[in-house]
């Protein structure tokens, strides 16, 4: 059977666009990184969340070298944690799940794009090669701030990336002539351990504590404060660690009974 060179010119032009159509999928689905899981995703119920080890506190977590697991929670009409953070060149699965009706969570300009289900876990794995910012929105209606609902999600350079957090209590009051402690407490959130120096400024007061963190733990540092050097009256305090602050004021009174009993006087 002779086949027209015309008929042969026809055939080979629709091979090719068959080949490049299974290639374009298979970049899509495959060379960008990005997984999507069967419907064998493991389930939640809503009411638990708040009890949950991950979805309790949503947030990003390292789980190895350039990988990091994201905990998001849909509610109406938010996403939690917003905004998202996650270093360049790293491998980010989303874990994302509703507290009350079903939700989307889409990201344009990624193949993001995956209905939240109550009860469900829905999960992606994404590869983000350079820093870029992203919008989240919600594709699924809601309810009548639908149109509202919207996250961020910001790619940053590794070298801005850090996943340290500062807490920092202390008393509001102190008697004069008597000491108080203000307690600062940093973690770390990478797996590395993190080496800092933990900056109490209170006065005239400076006092500096190296520190070190192991990963994915927090450490205390207390500092003391003697209410006779400050003297009466109020004092601001701050706690810095790198990039982080924490500050508050401290009263120092002449009678810390009388003071409080007279707050409860006529």
């Amino acid at each position: 059977m002779k086949i027209h060179a015309y008929e042969k010119l026809w055939l080979v032009a629709a091979l090719l666009l068959i080949v490049g159509f299974i290639a374009t999928i298979t970049y899509g689905s495959v060379g960008l990184g990005i997984a999507m899981l069967d419907d064998s995703e493991e389930t939640i119920e809503p009411k638990e969340l708040n009890d949950d080890e991950r979805f309790g506190e949503p947030r990003v977590e390292q789980v190895g070298e350039n990988e990091y697991e994201a905990y998001v929670v849909a509610q109406t009409f938010i996403f939690q944690p917003d905004p998202i953070e996650v270093p360049a060149n790293s491998e980010v699965t989303f874990y994302v799940t509703s507290r009350d009706v079903i939700h989307g969570f889409a990201v344009p300009g990624t193949n993001i794009n995956a209905m939240v289900i109550p009860g469900e876990v829905s999960k992606m794995t994404v590869e983000f090669d350079e820093p870029d910012e992203y919008g989240i929105v919600c594709n699924e209606y809601c309810g009548d701030f639908h149109h509202t609902m919207e996250g961020q999600l910001n790619v940053v350079p590794e070298d801005e990336f850090d996943m340290t957090e500062l807490e920092a209590e202390a008393d509001d009051e102190v008697e004069l002539g008597n000491e108080t402690t203000i307690t600062a407490t940093v973690e770390n959130g990478a797996l590395d351990d993190l080496e800092t120096t933990a900056t109490f400024e209170i006065g005239n007061q400076t006092v500096e504590e190296d520190i070190t963190v192991s990963g994915q733990d927090s450490e205390e540092v207390t500092f003391t404060v003697d209410s006779t050097e400050l003297g009466e009256g109020d004092h601001d305090w701050t706690v810095t660690v790198d990039d982080y602050e924490e500050s508050g004021t401290l009263t120092v009174v002449e009678d810390l009974e009388e003071e409080n009993g007279g707050n409860n006087d006529e």
